[in-house]
């Protein structure tokens, strides 16, 4: 059970300090030119937090996915955007 972080990240760094596991790190450019989530480290803040501190701090919608492949910050949450205006323009894409 772990969490991952999606190419929409943009290396903000505002995930990096409120991972309670220090699971999230910043790999060499060849392995993916954003973050990531250490599969061995992430609980998914269980037993520290009600909601997973890196998705509720993140500022990006479908930065991050659970197990499950679902956008922990799907498309319209955070700006408010019907998702038929996202599909409208393009924006729109489903999890992994």
């Amino acid at each position: 059970m772990a969490l991952q972080i999606t190419e929409s990240c943009v290396n903000c760094w505002a995930c990096v300090d409120v991972c309670p596991n220090d699971a999230i790190y910043q790999p060499d450019r060849d392995e993916a030119p954003h973050f990531l989530i250490s599969a061995d480290k992430c609980t998914e803040c269980l037993g520290d937090h009600a909601d997973p501190q890196c998705a509720a701090i993140c500022p990006i919608e479908m930065a991050i996915v659970n197990e499950l492949g679902e956008f922990l910050n799907p498309p319209g949450s955070l700006t408010g955007i019907p998702i038929e205006k996202l599909k409208e323009f393009g924006l729109w894409r489903e999890a992994a």
